[in-house]
């Protein structure tokens, strides 16, 4: 990939300006999503969270900053499905490898939550393997427009996505996030839309929209009210505490 501008680098990195190494909150729900990490390269390692259910963390390179951010990867029969990309597609093509030659369930479709480079970048590889790539028309007209690679499948504003259940509460941290559950598990993937425990701030505001970021974040809970660990796009999962943080943090900033 071509190195990015300026602007677009400080938007991205910021996506996860306040994280912090310090270890996740010691409440019940975050400890039962804290599970053995797999490093299956330097800059890519995956954890199960629950059964079928795989956090994928991936790092930015230097010149970006060495940023984490998160993804997942659920199975799906015998198949499975990545939720978000990864920075390059050198994340995607570690991370498609491993689906198939060590979890044996091959990915056969992804989605991306919102247009940002974190979610967005290991698209090429994706088309490469013929495996399609789903947003909303929204997100796919954004990427192009920030020079971004382009998912060239569409997903409707609430829809079930094999055993994802993908909806738009609105907007928030982009015009454009989804948020993304897993019934089954209680699995709520917040993506950048959700603050992890440790953030002291909302991160980069380039793009987002914080009048209209409550609303979208009252629309979530109300649309999913079951869910039981929450994964933030950086830094570690939690429990609903995670959707209480990021309420107090949209709370302060509008004051």
């Amino acid at each position: 990939m071509k190195p990015l501008h300026r602007v677009t680098l400080l938007a991205f990195l910021a996506c996860a300006a306040t994280a912090s190494a310090a270890p996740p909150p010691k409440t019940s729900k975050a400890s039962s999503a804290k599970q053995e990490e797999v490093v299956l390269a330097k800059d890519v390692s995956v954890r199960r969270i629950a059964p079928g259910v795989w956090i994928h963390v991936t790092k930015a390179a230097k010149d970006w900053g060495g940023t984490p951010a998160n993804g997942l990867l659920v199975e799906d029969g015998d198949a499975s499905i990545l939720v978000d990309t990864g920075w390059t597609p050198e994340h995607s093509k570690v991370l498609l490898a491993w689906a198939k030659d060590t979890l044996h369930h091959p990915v056969r479709a992804a989605l991306v939550t919102h247009f940002h480079i974190d979610r967005t970048g290991g698209i090429p590889t994706l088309d490469a393997q013929g495996i399609p790539v789903h947003a909303r028309e929204d997100t796919a007209r954004r990427a192009k427009a920030e020079g971004n690679p382009v998912p060239q499948q569409r997903l409707s504003d609430a829809q079930d996505f094999g055993p994802l259940s993908v909806f738009f509460p609105g907007a928030g941290h982009s015009p454009d996030n989804l948020v993304v559950m897993h019934p089954a598990s209680g699995i709520l993937y917040g993506g950048c839309f959700i603050k992890d425990a440790r953030a002291k701030g909302l991160g980069n505001l380039e793009d987002a929209d914080v009048a209209a970021w409550p609303g979208s974040l009252k629309r979530e809970r109300e649309h999913f009210p079951d869910a039981r660990i929450i994964v933030p796009g950086h830094e570690q999962p939690g429990g609903t505490e995670l959707l209480d943080h990021t309420e107090a943090l949209l709370k302060k900033a509008s004051h």
